[in-house]
């Protein structure tokens, strides 16, 4: 009986684990596409963020990666209170699969990414269900210094705690934004230098004996013998110099094994080289490398200004001016 007065009863639930049995030929819309101008019926996948339920309805926050879009479920023809209560007892960072129709919204809500639009949800399935007890709230992970100042020690998430959740941790807004930030800075490295003739190479990080001397290398174990991590790939990009390469760069891991007594150390970072011939004056290689710290400038400001505002947002910063070229 309880079926018979479900009439939403094949439009949510719990999905089966997916394994590859089918292809249904559907398509996903990203979040990140749905504007005023997308007012048809989509399909979203996406990260439950917050639910709140209100009477008949029900709001659910969706998140893609660091997009966000207000979803609404209410009582109607098609749409059972059944379906409101299952939607308002979705746990946070749960995966779902929501179709509805976008609709443009009177006022916009400056909660989510996408403020001029909302989805009204008739298909709400958990593709892959959250714990109930998450280790880390998002919102509070998500809080800049401002915040924690303003509402206390209660709202704030420890380092360990991210550390020892770090998959949840690298979820937020935030650090969704440095990621995506960190790729650009490599990808803009790469197209400057590519545009000007450089020859990308790739360099051992084994190698047999130290690469600059000195105490700071790392010891490996290599089969019968011993090995050291790479502290610079400087070697390899002049012996390429010296092959007739005449421009190359490399983006690698560099390992140091300084004992640093500062919460920054530099035993493991990525570096981003480049060896150049030059003809007669090292003028040369500082015009090269001014242009490209520009064309990189240039890159983050006009290609990436959500991601920038995002991370302006969390640690409190002015914007940064630069010069189009090196001086003279």
């Amino acid at each position: 009986s309880s079926d018979l007065e479900d009439i939403a009863k094949d439009r949510y639930g719990i999905l089966p684990v997916i394994q590859s049995s089918e292809k249904t030929g559907r398509t996903w819309t990203k979040i990140s596409e749905l504007t005023a101008a997308t007012e048809n019926d989509v399909l979203v996948r996406a990260r439950v963020h917050t639910t709140r339920a209100t009477g008949r309805q029900c709001f659910v926050v969706l998140r893609q990666q660091h997009y966000s879009i207000q979803g609404l479920v209410f009582v109607n023809d098609t749409i059972s209170k059944q379906m409101v209560k299952f939607a308002a007892g979705l746990n946070r960072e749960s995966i779902v699969d929501v179709g509805g129709v976008v609709k443009s919204v009177e006022e916009k809500i400056t909660s989510v990414s996408q403020q001029n639009v909302e989805i009204h949800i008739d298909r709400l399935f958990v593709v892959s269900n959250s714990l109930a007890r998450l280790p880390l709230q998002l919102d509070d992970a998500t809080k800049s210094k401002q915040d924690e100042a303003e509402e206390g020690p209660s709202a704030h998430v420890n380092q360990d705690v991210r550390l020892d959740n770090r998959i949840i941790d690298l979820r937020t807004v935030t650090n969704q934004a440095i990621f995506r930030l960190q790729a650009g800075v490599c990808r803009l490295f790469w197209e400057y230098l590519t545009s000007k003739d450089f020859v990308e190479i790739h360099t051992p990080k084994i190698i047999s004996a130290a690469s600059e001397g000195g105490a700071n290398v790392f010891t490996v174990s290599y089969f019968k013998g011993n090995a050291y991590l790479a502290q610079s790939p400087q070697l390899y990009k002049q012996m390429a110099l010296a092959a007739d390469f005449d421009r190359v760069f490399t983006v690698g891991a560099v390992f140091r094994a300084e004992d640093s007594n500062t919460h920054r150390h530099l035993t493991e970072f990525v570096g981003m080289d480049l060896e150049m011939s030059i003809r007669e004056h090292y003028h040369e290689a500082m015009d090269v490398i001014g242009e490209m710290f520009a064309h990189i400038f240039k890159g983050l400001r006009d290609q990436y200004k959500p991601e920038l505002a995002t991370v302006r947002n969390n640690f409190r910063s002015n914007r940064s001016n630069f010069l189009n070229r090196a001086c003279d």
